[in-house]
């Protein structure tokens, strides 16, 4: 099942109004995931272990990541997915649209795997 790790850029707010309103979502918060032991860690390790528990990360962090994923497929190494955020389409500070985009992707897509997989969520 389909479980959504949202960055330390995303507000904890988010993944805590999106469980609100649909309790059987798996939408985390990395301020909370794992009792927040990764926060401040290097991408490339959050990613790590997000692909080894079949977590998909959700970020707005293109500049970084992208290029980890790069490098990742050239190596032929797997991720768990990752779902981007483009400020122009989301603001960071549209708790409102971010939950309904959130509780949208994840009850569209909660019995699919997403390894491997780049999204860019909109509204």
């Amino acid at each position: 099942m389909l479980t959504l790790l949202l960055d330390e850029h995303i507000s904890p707010i988010v993944a805590e109004q999106a469980l609100l309103k649909n309790p059987k979502a798996r939408i985390l918060s990395i301020h909370h995931w794992h009792g927040g032991e990764f926060l401040s860690v290097s991408d490339e390790l959050i990613l790590e272990v997000a692909s080894q528990e079949g977590i998909t990360l959700v970020t707005f962090d293109q500049s970084t990541i992208l290029p980890i994923l790069k490098r990742w497929g050239e190596e032929g190494r797997s991720h768990g997915g990752v779902f981007f955020i483009d400020e122009k389409s989301i603001a960071q500070n549209d708790y409102g649209t971010l939950v309904r985009a959130m509780l949208r992707v994840w009850e569209q897509m909660a019995n699919t795997s997403c390894e491997n997989w780049v999204l860019f969520l909109q509204k």
